[in-house]
């Protein structure tokens, strides 16, 4: 029997709209009669709570404002989340900090390796490359990337809530469409703390010549713009939202990764809510997630028309193209050097607990 795509139900963004709708058609109705007199009113929350996005990220901002509103509806109001976007409440790493520490509830969490130790796991290249992918890896309760990266958040004090994705990974260039890994010569490629992507990007372009940056996310779009770096990974999220289209003139879309972050929350805080609070909790996380892969899934389609439309230059390899890539990545050494040593730490033997996380992966990928 096949079994039905969790993310892939057309009617799943409509119905996360209409839900997020809820408080705002409740805060409109007419005041019962003694309202006046304070009968009636909406009851004080018992948990106010800080919940933050580092960046301006416009599907994602509103996918973990749907999140705050329905934790609100579906706790009846015990719970009042305030969400915090653009940075507001500080740095990327900065809020990570304040997630495991407790002086910020909630965020939207980038698993970087030196902030989390098991955090490459969460999108290891030339894995699961689309949305439905990825919606499967991640699913609860037994979804395989879901598993393990609640067992690296766990490690750090913090409890993963959700995923947000933001689509398959290409390659932005202000000075050449990347066609082959040749094209990567002499050119200086901005990375991050993704080890697993900078393992894949330095082996790609090993014998070209080509330098890695690193550079925070937020700092990407003036780095492009004074000449600190000319290439990048990017997404066609970001390549509208966050203007990234305005400071590069070509962009392949490779398909080498999948973007997919966390919404997490202090453990400490966690641990300590009442079972039906968390269990309200985890229902909003789920519509939320879902809302959000529908909504970027559409939206990288739209987004694409934009882009050409603006002129940039898109350039769509062939699956054999894409392969010559794939393979010069040589992914079974980043694996080794960045995935293994976690894996023996936290499971025993983690050659084995690889293998069995890639088979789990390739056996996504072929059914779906």
């Amino acid at each position: 029997m096949k079994v039905s795509k969790p993310i892939a139900v057309a009617g799943c963004l409509a119905l996360a709209f209409l839900i997020g709708l809820l408080p705002l058609a409740s805060g409109c109705a007419p005041a019962e009669e003694g309202a006046a007199d304070g009968e009636g009113a909406a009851p004080e929350a018992q948990y106010s709570w800080r919940m933050g996005n580092a960046w301006t990220q416009v599907e994602r901002n509103k996918s973990m404002q749907v999140f705050a509103d329905l934790i609100y509806e579906y706790t009846d109001g015990q719970v009042e989340v305030e969400f915090y976007p653009g940075g507001t409440l500080g740095t990327h790493d900065e809020m990570f900090h304040a997630v495991m520490d407790g002086s910020v509830e909630m965020g939207n969490l980038c698993p970087y390796v030196h902030l989390l130790p098991g955090g490459m796991m969460n999108w290891m290249p030339w894995t699961i490359g689309t949305y439905d992918e990825a919606a499967f890896a991640v699913q609860r309760p037994d979804g395989v990337i879901y598993n393990v990266m609640t067992d690296a958040y766990d490690e750090v004090g913090v409890k993963l809530l959700w995923f947000t994705p933001m689509g398959p990974y290409g390659i932005g260039c202000k000075e050449r469409p990347i066609k082959v890994p040749e094209d990567f010569q002499d050119l200086k490629f901005r990375v991050s703390g993704s080890l697993g992507f900078v393992c894949c990007v330095e082996n790609m372009s090993e014998g070209t010549g080509m330098t890695l940056e690193t550079i925070p996310w937020a700092d990407l779009y003036n780095a492009l713009e004074r000449g600190v770096v000319d290439a990048c990974w990017s997404l066609w999220g970001s390549l509208i939202e966050e203007r990234h289209y305005e400071v590069l003139n070509h962009y392949t879309d490779l398909g080498f990764g999948f973007d997919m972050n966390n919404v997490c929350i202090n453990q400490e805080l966690w641990e300590g809510l009442p079972a039906d609070i968390q269990d309200a909790i985890v229902e909003a996380g789920k519509v939320a997630e879902e809302r959000d892969f529908e909504a970027h899934r559409r939206a990288d389609k739209a987004y694409q028309q934009q882009l050409k439309d603006f002129g940039l230059d898109i350039y769509y390899p062939t699956e054999e193209e894409r392969m010559v890539f794939r393979d010069k990545a040589n992914m079974s050494e980043c694996w080794s050097e960045h995935c293994v040593p976690w894996l023996d730490e936290h499971y025993g033997n983690g050659e084995a607990k690889a293998d069995e996380i890639l088979a789990a992966l390739d056996r996504i990928i072929e059914t779906y």
